[in-house]
């Protein structure tokens, strides 16, 4: 059974939760993380659309990889394991803020009310991409500028966490 750490708005943990049981019924606050990677000149990030299968989300483009982390690890060295298992690379990662934010998904399947800790990496954009089918439906780099010109234009198109961190990165 997956779960999560149930958590409080300052980020300190408070017991566990089953993972369906955290995104259901209006959701419960829970720890996240979200894993940006940059390309070396650092103008251009590895973004993913979602896996139409994901229960949250499915078909949406987002950050590089997120995840839940688990108790006994450092949230940096277990995002940057999620990393290669999603993607099939991995990379330092350097946390850099948290946030809270709650969002129902729009097919009403359930809802994220995450403290999603966010980290950054940076990679040379050669790198070989092997994304797990079962999470990613694609995966491409794109220059941060025009991320965000489309996220204007198609805000539809993204998941709700990713525009949070697209305004802070």
């Amino acid at each position: 059974m997956k779960t999560v750490l149930l958590t409080n708005e300052d980020g300190e943990t408070l017991g566990t939760s089953e993972i369906i049981a955290a995104h259901t019924n209006g959701g419960t606050l829970h720890k996240a993380f979200s894993a940006v990677v940059l390309n070396t000149l650092r103008d251009r990030v590895l973004i993913q659309k979602r896996a139409e299968a994901k229960m949250l989300w499915g078909g949406y483009w987002s950050n590089t990889c997120c995840s839940h982390p688990k108790e006994e690890h450092d949230i940096a060295l277990e995002a940057a394991i999620r990393l290669h298992e999603e993607c099939g690379f991995t990379c330092p990662l350097i946390e850099a803020y948290s946030f809270v934010y709650k969002a129902n998904d729009p097919e009403g399947k359930g809802t994220e009310h995450e403290y999603d800790t966010v980290l950054i990496g940076e990679v040379d954009e050669s790198i070989e991409l092997k994304p797990d089918p079962e999470e990613i439906a694609e995966m491409k780099w794109i220059y941060i500028e025009e991320l965000k010109e489309d996220m204007k234009e198609s805000p539809e198109l993204y998941t709700p966490w990713f525009h949070h961190i697209i305004n802070i990165l």
